[in-house]
């Protein structure tokens, strides 16, 4: 099958198009496969597997040794393209309760579904054209459980395509077919919370369980919930860590200081001027951590290591006497790249929050008066700091009045583009819309004028499209990314990471709609979107991963589980700080 299309469909979208056909088919050779297809009166198609062994022999089989080829139209063209003709793809291989949640990322209807009515899957891989690098997230390939086959006898696989509307109408036809989502509260909690979730068999509370992974009991259908220490002690747990391993010590070194990746897997610092792997960019995320941490309660060393850091940021990284912010420790601007302005920015407005001088407003201001004065106001950039610094100028009236002024000049370039994305280090993809729609709400909380709330909300309505709500604490309101692992982590893999830590952004972004719009559920939306990326710290001695890539193969390498290297993901525990143990 080549083509998928509803009839009514003003787009003609084709939902599933890919390198390889679908329905295409591995197996071993003693395996033989006959397929079969049904359309019904209601637009859906039935399609059945039916797996027989003809050897003498019996077949054993691992997870990814039968595999079904179901290329959903997921790539990242231009926007244009991607908000009509693209979808995202919210795949649950849970056992005999096993579906694909396909939404067209523009959010309009109608929308492709999956539901498995026979038989069971116990994972997917992806096979990506690595020519396209970060824009296109691959072909995928559904796996049966693992099964034995006596000779002569068959193993029927079997699912149904349906239309629907969206979300909730998705939910429905889950359950016309048989197929009830696992309901919980959340899929990450902390020690202490009482854990309450139905998968199939009646709701069940378990008072205070111990931190680890629950899951299903038999009879229930498969889900995974990971419970994680208390939120302060998560965190403590990963400062002391960075303290210890993660701060370069060489006073003859432009590196002395720095803040560096650590390969957990042969136990070291690690330092590359590769862009992703040096001493800049991403990884003040470290630094900003151990502030907003600082702010709550000290630990033996944190505030000389943050000290020290400061130092060597503003050595190496940034100068003083223009704002500007460079790649890498030696000033090594030779790459320049406008995400990095307003991290920094953010780092020295927290410093000044922690310690309340002067200087560090100074150079917050020099930082963000440098990145408009490079074209800022047209740039989607991720975290700008509007709140926290015009809040932090208020004594400053000029200041305010200049910055305010900035961000009213970059408000108006988001309402002009409005959901017409430029592209950027990725052509289309979450974190280009969430902040967009964080910066438009701050505005909106600013200024009280509601064309910013209108604006935003057409970001979030994208957001929206992009997170799941399957029952695994990896998945649950986690946004879909699929490149990280690859540009950030030790093994190079691309596929999708579920999770990353930039996934809270999407967590902000709906948090902060629900305060301002004063809607519960999308403060508890945001909340879970939030604690979804914690499990990327649940080292028992604080160490991280930068990403958990969780196809179990990736152009035919093993691929599950979480990268070695901790390296920028820090990001995802300071907004969980921020957001969800606010100081009092």
């Amino acid at each position: 099958m080549k083509t998928w299309i509803h009839p009514q469909d003003p787009y003609r979208m084709n939902w599933i198009e890919g390198v390889k056909e679908w329905g295409t088919v591995l197996c071993p050779p003693s395996l033989s496969v006959t397929v079969t297809q049904e359309a019904r009166e209601d637009g859906s198609l039935t399609e059945c597997y039916i797996f027989r062994n003809d050897s003498s022999k019996d077949v054993f089989t691992s997870r990814t040794d039968i595999g079904i080829y179901t290329p959903f139209n997921d790539s990242y063209d231009d926007p244009e393209t991607c908000l009509i003709h693209r979808c995202h793809t919210h795949i649950w291989c849970g056992g005999e309760s096993s579906w694909v949640m396909a939404l067209r990322m523009g959010a309009c209807p109608p929308h492709l579904g999956l539901a498995l009515l026979a038989g069971s899957l116990c994972g997917y891989s992806v096979e990506r054209d690595l020519s396209k690098i970060s824009n296109d997230r691959g072909d995928f390939i559904l796996h049966p459980s693992p099964l034995h086959l006596a000779p002569g006898e068959s193993y029927t696989l079997k699912w149904v395509l349906f239309w629907h509307q969206g979300r909730e109408d998705f939910r429905s036809h889950l359950q016309k077919y048989g197929l009830t989502p696992v309901k919980a509260d959340r899929f990450v909690y902390f020690s202490g919370e009482n854990v309450s979730y139905d998968a199939g068999k009646g709701r069940k509370t378990l008072t205070s369980p111990p931190p680890g992974i629950i899951g299903p009991e038999e009879g229930e259908a498969f889900f995974r919930i990971l419970v994680l220490p208390d939120l302060l002690l998560l965190a403590e747990r990963r400062c002391r860590f960075i303290i210890k391993n993660q701060q370069f010590h060489a006073p003859q070194s432009h590196l002395d200081g720095a803040y560096l990746i650590y390969d957990n897997e042969e136990g070291h610092m690690y330092y590359d001027a590769r862009y992703d792997y040096n001493g800049g960019r991403e990884r003040v995320g470290m630094g900003l951590l151990l502030a907003e941490f600082l702010k709550r309660q000290n630990l033996p060393g944190l505030e000389a290591s943050l000290r020290k850091y400061r130092t060597y940021v503003c050595r190496e990284l940034v100068n003083p006497s223009t704002g500007e912010v460079y790649n890498d420790a030696g000033r090594d601007n030779a790459y320049k790249r406008l995400y990095n302005s307003p991290w920094y920015a953010r780092f020295f407005l927290e410093l000044y929050d922690l310690w309340h001088h002067e200087e560090d407003l100074d150079l917050s201001l020099c930082i963000l008066d440098d990145y408009y004065a490079q074209g800022g106001d047209r740039f989607y950039a991720i975290a700008i700091p509007v709140q926290m610094i015009l809040k932090a100028l208020s004594h400053r009236k000029s200041d305010q009045y200049r910055m305010e002024r900035h961000f009213v000049k970059h408000a108006e370039f988001l309402l002009e583009r409005g959901i017409h994305y430029p592209p950027h280090e990725v052509n289309f993809e979450q974190s280009i819309v969430a902040p967009a729609a964080v910066f438009l709400l701050e505005m909106y909380a600013v200024t009280g004028e509601e064309r910013y709330l209108k604006g935003a909300q057409e970001h979030i309505r994208l957001l929206d499209m992009m997170n799941g709500f399957q029952p695994d604490d990896h998945l649950f309101e986690n946004s879909i990314r699929h490149w990280d692992g690859f540009w950030f982590g030790k093994r190079r893999l691309y596929g999708d990471t579920f999770p990353h830590y930039w996934s809270a952004l999407t967590g902000l972004a709906f948090r902060l709609y629900g305060r301002l719009t004063r809607r519960e559920e999308w403060l508890k939306r945001g909340e879970n979107s939030l604690r979804g990326v914690l499990g990327l710290y649940a080292f028992a001695d604080g160490a991280a991963s930068c990403a958990y890539v969780y196809p179990l193969t990736v152009n035919g390498q093993n691929a599950r589980g979480a990268d070695p290297y901790a390296n920028d993901q820090d990001w995802g525990l300071y907004f969980a700080l921020k957001e969800l143990a606010p100081l009092k």
